[in-house]
């Protein structure tokens, strides 16, 4: 094994710092949009609805992940069934990685004015390291012929989503399939082939809303993640409606961040919101904690009868 090798593998272990929890994309304003985390939240809703979001983790460290994601969902016309599609891409150091899904959900009635649906999603994620983007000492090494390696990884995922008016409850595996979960690097150092690792994670969600008074809503949820070879971690959330106008809230993520965000509703259509990470990390040290935006647009032919705007 060279020393060349080594120093590469050194930067792509860097490039995946947080690669034992976050295999799957990390974002703070995922209680405004639950397909990227379950599939069975698709068509959820008697309209559909679209989202952008752009994250910046860790601000002023070279090489921290970087997030773009879009996603539609909505119902197909008067039936049980929900239909979304979720596009994002994630770059990580020299890592780019570019993920596209499709998912359908059933909506069944479960009891009162509650429904289940059961969710499945299908696609992939197309991974890439670019070896211009780094600096070696021996241009001519055979691990960094060529510009570019690639893969492809085919995934599935599942979920369930227990949803009421006031309130919602929901499991999920967004990917099932594992690929090679025991390796800590993303380089096989032995032949300079790339070896993208993706971990099956496991959620588990649950939220209300509590009604204060007309003008203040109160929105507490709690999401705990598994994954495996990492210890469990759980997101506390408490986000408060004013004037059914300004959302504006907070999360605990443990082992990792303190979470603050607002979220304005422009109109019954569109909504802005933003977030800001305090890292709580030693990574603290060497960053300045991390930003996230969302704009998200809702449509269909009920939309502006809706009195309140939607919590979940």
């Amino acid at each position: 094994m060279t020393l060349r090798k080594i120093l590469l593998g050194l930067v792509l272990l860097l490039s995946g710092l947080s690669a034992s929890g976050q295999q799957d994309i990390l974002v703070s304003q995922y209680m405004f949009n639950h397909l990227l985390l379950n599939p069975g939240y698709a068509g959820s809703k008697d309209y559909m609805m679209a989202s952008l979001l752009y994250r910046k983790q860790w601000v002023d460290f070279k090489g921290a992940p970087e997030t773009q994601i879009a996603s539609i969902h909505g119902p197909v016309g008067l039936t049980n069934l929900g239909w979304g599609v979720l596009l994002s891409h994630d770059k990580i150091g020299v890592t780019d990685r570019t993920d596209a899904y499709l998912n359908a959900a059933y909506h069944l009635k479960a009891f009162g004015k509650s429904k289940l649906s059961l969710g499945l999603r299908a696609g992939g994620g197309y991974y890439s390291y670019k070896n211009s983007d780094l600096i070696v000492f021996d241009p001519g090494d055979p691990t960094f012929a060529g510009d570019r390696a690639t893969r492809f990884l085919p995934n599935v995922g599942a979920g369930l989503y227990l949803y009421g008016e006031k309130y919602y409850a929901g499991l999920s595996v967004p990917t099932i399939i594992s690929y090679d979960p025991e390796k800590s690097l993303s380089l096989d150092l032995s032949s300079g082939e790339v070896v993208p690792r993706q971990v099956r994670h496991y959620f588990a969600t649950v939220g209300t809303v509590l009604e204060v008074n007309p003008d203040v809503v109160l929105k507490p949820s709690v999401l705990v993640k598994y994954v495996q070879n990492a210890p469990v971690e759980a997101d506390f959330n408490l986000n408060v409606l004013l004037a059914n106008v300004l959302w504006i809230g907070g999360s605990y993520r443990t082992q990792d961040a303190i979470v603050g965000l607002v979220e304005l509703q422009v109109s019954k259509k569109l909504r802005i919101g933003y977030s800001y990470d305090f890292t709580t990390t030693e990574m603290k040290n060497y960053s300045q904690g991390s930003h996230e935006i969302m704009i998200g647009y809702d449509f269909g032919y009920d939309i502006m009868k809706m009195k309140t705007p939607r919590y979940f």
